[in-house]
């Protein structure tokens, strides 16, 4: 068994690091969550080095990487800066489903468009009435002769009314028992008629990302625009799940490492009582609490990247991974703030908003909750 990242990964890893010191200015990311706005001026500088989409296939824009490799990119972005990171990381959301299950031409259309920073996609799957159920969907998908009509809502949608096409989980097959198995995911670009994308409201955190509730009235899709095998796309969801939750995860670790790193330095500098923090063994035993948490949160998630770049996708450890990262950044974040005091809770500082970013982590991509019914569910059925 071995602990080591290969050569490869370790330039990757450095690349990265390097990227983010360089681009991710501090007092541009304090202005740019002010305004709501997404950074993307440094979005396409990322696009353009290779850094999105690197597990994408090499014939479609991406470098033929894995999640792993994505993961090494995904921490690094979101321990440089929590909001500029966290919006790179899920600029290129859902395209995961097409290179997965999508035909030779959605690939090149829309694999090529989002690896060189031309799309943003957006998966649109949560419905106001169902929340973390996907397995009822008040969206409906009717086939005619050379078009898929669409009707109905989707909300908390990340990137949702700046994407430039969406992946729609759909009903279309009203009658089917259990419902999930009457499901398609059709991909609909933003531009089209009858879809209206609105900002839900002012959030706590990762605001310079998109967060809205997409409506579609009497949308038209051509046929071709179904993603996979048709009533398979519960499933095409589910198994994105499995990767997305990695994805989200490194993100967590990313904030939590971020977190941490200003904490261990304003701890080794602040004096207090005519000695600096580090020297108290309060401070001490909350930088050995963070260090570990952070540690164990890291080793799980590179476990499930690895396994899921070796075929073995397993919903319990993805589930475990982003339980225990979220659960890591929430805590050192908060840890974090905590070891600033007052200055840790002024906008100004770079802790305050690490720590507003690492909530969401909890709750997108399927609540704390949720993970542990997976995981649970998963010990009980394997038994193990």
């Amino acid at each position: 068994m071995e602990f080591e990242l290969t050569t490869e990964q370790k330039d990757i890893q450095q690349a990265a690091r390097e990227f983010a010191e360089g681009e991710f200015d501090r007092d541009k990311a304090i202005q740019l969550e002010k305004d709501h706005a997404y950074p993307r001026d440094i979005w396409k500088k990322a696009s353009e080095l290779g850094f999105v989409g690197i597990h994408f296939p090499e014939e479609f824009g991406g470098q033929g990487m894995g999640v792993f490799e994505n993961v090494l990119i995904v921490e690094e972005f979101c321990r440089n800066d929590s909001g500029i990171g966290t919006a790179l990381a899920l600029c290129d959301f859902s395209s995961e489903i097409i290179m997965r299950h999508g035909s030779a031409e959605q690939k090149e259309r829309y694999l090529s468009a989002v690896a060189s920073g031309r799309m943003i996609s957006a998966g649109a799957f949560t419905e106001p009435n169902h929340g973390s159920d996907i397995t009822l969907m008040d969206t409906r998908a009717e086939r005619k002769s050379d078009h898929w009509l669409i009707n109905g809502t989707k909300t908390f949608i990340t990137n949702g009314a700046m994407a430039d096409f969406y992946i729609v989980l759909c009903q279309v097959e009203p009658d089917a028992s259990p419902t999930y198995r009457g499901m398609s995911t059709i991909i609909v670009e933003r531009n089209t008629e009858g879809v209206d994308a609105e900002e839900i409201g002012d959030k706590m955190g990762i605001r310079m990302t998109s967060t809205a509730e997409i409506s579609f009235s009497n949308v038209e899709a051509p046929l071709e625009n179904l993603v996979g095998e048709d009533k398979k796309g519960f499933y095409h969801v589910l198994e994105f799940f499995d990767e997305s939750r990695i994805e989200i995860a490194a993100t967590a670790l990313g904030i939590a490492q971020g977190a941490f790193d200003r904490a261990l330095e304003y701890a080794k500098e602040r004096e207090q009582f005519g000695r600096k923090l580090s020297d108290f063994q309060v401070t001490r035993h909350k930088l050995a609490d963070m260090a570990t948490t952070i540690e164990a949160a890291r080793l799980v998630t590179y476990k499930a990247a690895w396994n899921f770049d070796k075929g073995r996708i397993d919903p319990k450890l993805t589930s475990m991974a982003k339980y225990l990262a979220a659960r890591a950044a929430v805590t050192v974040a908060d840890e974090a703030v905590q070891i600033y005091g007052g200055y840790g809770y002024f906008t100004d500082n770079e802790v305050e908003r690490y720590y507003r970013d690492a909530k969401i982590s909890e709750i997108y991509e399927g609540t704390k909750e949720i993970q542990k019914n997976t995981i649970a569910s998963q010990l009980i059925k394997k038994g193990k």
